[in-house]
């Protein structure tokens, strides 16, 4: 069969979007390239027909511009529709693409309950209660050792009554360290003595002193 019929032409790839958009595109581009020559002919019409006047060989002129004018609107609707096309099957291609985006989430995310009901079966919530139970157990009894080695011992028994007398009276005598009367004393106290030693006199006050600055003591 296969010497009469011969065989077949191995089949390739099955076509994609992406490449067919791929070719509409390029064929889109070809199309534009030639409106723009056309444009450029439209215009070189246009010009001559401004320095020609009215007669057979502008009519020509104006005649071919006409012409090149149908082709450049063919091509113009032939690129639409290309251009169309080419946005379908863009919005296709997204569409799909989000549909194995969507997929490969969802297998994903089955995976990670299938890892999280594993790990569920090793961890036991009876045994989760019972370490709390015995860390809080543990900090109580660390709480009494230390009340323990912190209590006091040894120490005279003092009665509270005769605390607080003592107590009252410290603050008076703070008080009494504030009493700043001295000062005045101070400042009533007798000039420090002027003077040459041997010389009798009166010193700033105007009291008699003697050769040594101190007051005299008056005979009796």
């Amino acid at each position: 069969m296969n010497r009469i019929f011969g065989r077949g032409k191995p089949k390739g790839p099955p076509p994609n979007l992406t490449d067919c958009i791929g070719t509409v595109d390029s064929r889109a581009e070809s199309i534009d390239k030639k409106i723009a020559r056309l444009d450029a002919e439209l215009m070189k019409y246009k010009e001559q027909m401004k320095k020609m006047r009215d007669g057979p060989s502008k009519n020509m002129v104006k005649q071919k511009a006409m012409r090149v004018l149908k082709q450049k609107r063919m091509y113009e609707g032939q690129r639409d529709q290309l251009m169309q096309q080419s946005f379908n099957m863009e919005q296709a291609n997204y569409t799909i693409q989000t549909l194995k985006d969507t997929k490969t989430t969802v297998d994903a995310m089955k995976i990670g309950a299938k890892e999280m009901k594993k790990a569920y079966k090793n961890v036991k919530i009876d045994q989760i209660e019972d370490l709390q139970d015995q860390l809080e157990d543990m900090m109580e009894d660390a709480n009494e050792i230390q009340e323990a080695l912190s209590r006091s011992y040894g120490t005279p028994e003092i009665d509270e009554d005769d605390l607080e007398a003592e107590l009252d009276a410290l603050g008076d005598e703070l008080l009494m360290d504030d009493d700043t009367s001295y000062l005045d004393e101070a400042s009533t106290a007798p000039s420090i003595p002027e003077g040459i030693p041997g010389e009798k006199g009166t010193n700033r006050d105007g009291v008699l002193v003697d050769e040594f600055g101190l007051p005299q003591i008056p005979a009796t």
